[in-house]
């Protein structure tokens, strides 16, 4: 799997550019062993912004975060907290970018400075936006300025940022980002599966699957965007046969669709749940889950 991507967006949808001194704190937060090399390389030809740059090592993002800041020092204790935790963060230095990002792309966490000037907007699109009104929030607050009771985020950092202070809350949160992440989250799988459509079963194979969809291969071409389906099918290793209405979605000319899932019976929706959650726990790095034995 691919390094963490961290990428920061100015007010005209261009990779921000902080000053040298800026660009050098928080590189040699983000940045050491075999990655530095690829980033100074990447410097000399030009590279700007942090646009597929990552955490060493990292074997797979357990969420992604939207960080809206332009205070250098806290992005830098922010961005090293969520590495330790591999989690995936997309910063953003301007309030308005910010909310046109949270109205075309999903976050597990929002992480909102209320030091910039209409901060609070962008908690106000979070909880609005379809793919975000679930996401974990937080607030960078200055006891000396802001109103902490005015501010309704499921936690609060005050500044000065320390590095125990936002690893204490980055990691009394984790458990509600993965949660986060697995709504989302798209397993890859290869297992066979029927589709039953007017009557009619049509062998398939499933492909890959979420809580909230999955998509097939081998469905026959008289299968239309917008058709409803019945899916039945064994994730791997369970023994529960599952039985889904879904929609579809979209399908190609080599047989693949992908289908929206509309009504999953509880008891199976627990089941897939739970098997889910158990294969984003196998992309767990164990430099993470060390952090949380006992």
């Amino acid at each position: 799997m691919g390094p963490l991507k961290f990428q920061v967006y100015d007010d005209q949808h261009r990779p921000f550019r902080f000053s040298d001194e800026q660009w050098n704190l928080i590189r040699n937060c983000l940045i050491t062993g075999h990655n530095r090399a690829a980033t100074e390389q990447q410097s000399e030809t030009g590279g700007e912004g942090f646009e597929g740059m990552g955490s060493p090592g990292a074997s797979a993002s357990m969420g992604r975060v939207l960080l809206v800041c332009d205070d250098s020092a806290a992005i830098q204790q922010l961005a090293e907290g969520m590495q330790q935790l591999a989690i995936a963060t997309e910063v953003c230095v301007d309030v308005n970018m910010a909310l046109a990002l949270l109205r075309r792309k999903k976050f597990e966490a929002v992480i909102i400075d209320f030091g910039l000037p209409e901060a609070d907007q962008v908690l106000g699109q979070a909880r609005l936006s379809p793919s975000n009104r679930t996401a974990v929030t937080f607030a960078i607050t200055d006891p000396s300025k802001s109103a902490k009771s005015e501010i309704q985020a499921n936690f609060l950092m005050e500044k000065p940022l320390s590095a125990s202070s936002v690893g204490r809350t980055l990691k009394a949160a984790f458990g509600l980002i993965v949660r986060e992440r697995r709504r989302s989250f798209r397993c890859p799988t290869e297992t066979s599966a029927t589709l039953l459509t007017n009557g009619e079963e049509i062998n398939c194979r499933l492909i890959n699957i979420s809580e909230g969809g999955m998509a097939v291969t081998g469905s026959p071409a008289a299968l239309k965007s917008g058709a409803q389906v019945r899916v039945m099918f064994m994730l791997p290793g369970e023994s529960v046969r599952l039985k889904i209405d879904a929609e579809v979605c979209w399908r190609d000319e080599s047989g693949r669709a992908g289908l929206r899932s509309l009504m999953i019976p509880s008891e199976q929706r627990s089941v897939l749940q739970r098997w889910l959650a158990a294969k984003l726990e196998e992309d767990l790095p164990e430099s993470v889950a060390q952090q949380f034995r006992k």
